[in-house]
């Protein structure tokens, strides 16, 4: 099992995070195996199925090429031009091969672990010059492993290009009786066919690589559970920051809370343990709503608010209880208290009719609730 510096065994596997972090550095999973088999293999391919067109134009650049003029034989100045266009066409005849090798050394990465585009990868690491750690690192476990892939890979073509030399070895001989542009196009085709059975090889060692490569790379991203702890607590903050933002959120929220008492209609209390601010406006609500609440401290300052504003005070505890438990600030009063409300604020609203208008006050309403 791998330890950290600490000691400490790590046994969980990489967040996001982590794996986010170790593209961003360049570590993707990657197996040279599966790069070289499919290059391989296409390179083969190609040979084998553009090897006569190929042939074809290499014999006529080879002709144009060794056909001179005695002129242009001891002309020095011709020299480079047909030089240099014997190279150009030789390549633009090579090109469809090249362009296929090209392609599948772009897209033989997307299998395993994608692209990866990081500067970091380009810094420098000085610590790798440190004699005593590639010491370490020629005799440690993936080291080992290492040196039974490259043996394997070794055994494995050596068996495979033996096994194809043997079967080609008639049709190799037969080359030279041929006519020069059939012999060129043979040949490219035998090389061709031995390079695709040298890269079914090289696919049989990666059908082992890739599965080992994986499991190595989730082993060195592994991490401790400490390390798990400490990621998730960066990412959601540590206990005492967040119960200092709940802390600001509850006196932001109790500021604003204050600022909406004066507005309201009644202050429904137990007497003194809840304080519940209710208000009501029939032209533009369907049923009142709680503007503000609160129990113990904030239910006096509630209540203090409220007499510095002249807002109606109304004791009905149970009615009280049932609004703070079970009704949130800005919501509309449940239905099972409609009739109680409607009583509370129908007195409040006749109290004030009265005092404007200098009549005896209501009588008070016997408010009651069942609590649920």
């Amino acid at each position: 099992m791998s330890e950290n510096e600490d000691g400490q065994e790590r046994t969980e596997s990489a967040t996001p995070k982590r794996l986010e972090e170790a593209r961003r550095r360049g570590e993707i999973p990657r197996s040279r195996d599966l790069s070289a088999a499919a290059v391989l293999m296409t390179a083969g391919g190609a040979m084998y199925a553009l090897g006569g067109q190929v042939a074809g134009g290499l014999h006529g650049v080879m002709t144009r090429g060794l056909t001179l003029t005695r002129d242009q034989a001891l002309n020095p100045e011709h020299m480079l031009p047909t030089l240099s266009s014997a190279a150009w066409d030789a390549v633009m005849i090579c090109a469809p091969i090249l362009g296929l090798i090209m392609l599948a050394a772009m897209l033989a990465p997307l299998v395993l672990g994608g692209w990866s585009f990081s500067t970091e990868a380009l810094m420098p690491k000085f610590n790798r010059l440190n004699p005593m750690s590639g010491v370490k690192r020629m005799f440690s476990g993936k080291a080992t492993i290492e040196l039974g892939k490259a043996l394997a890979k070794f055994a494995v073509v050596g068996l495979v290009a033996v096994f194809v030399l043997r079967n080609q070895t008639p049709a190799l001989l037969a080359l030279g009786s041929e006519p020069t542009t059939a012999a060129i196009g043979h040949a490219i085709r035998l090389s061709g066919q031995g390079l695709v059975w040298v890269s079914a090889g090289m696919l049989l060692i990666a059908g082992f690589d890739v599965p080992y490569q994986l499991w190595q790379y989730a082993k060195q991203l592994k991490m401790t559970r400490e390390e798990v702890r400490q990621e998730m607590k960066d990412a959601e903050g540590s206990p005492e920051l967040k119960g200092h933002i709940r802390r600001m959120q509850r006196q932001i929220a109790s500021r604003r809370m204050m600022q909406d008492v004066p507005k309201a209609d009644v202050i429904v209390t137990n007497p003194t343990h809840f304080a519940v601010a209710l208000r009501y406006d029939d032209k533009r609500m369907r049923a009142p709503i709680v503007v503000a609440k609160g129990a113990d401290v904030i239910a006096a300052r509630i209540r203090e608010v409220a007499a510095e504003h002249k807002v109606p005070i109304f004791e009905a505890p149970p009615l009280a209880r049932v609004l703070f438990r079970h009704v949130e600030i800005g919501e509309e009063v449940p239905s099972t208290v409609y009739v109680a409300v409607a009583q509370v604020l129908s007195y409040i609203f006749q109290l004030r009719n009265s005092r404007q208008a200098g009549a005896p006050p209501p009588a008070r309403p016997d408010v009651n609730v069942t609590e649920y």
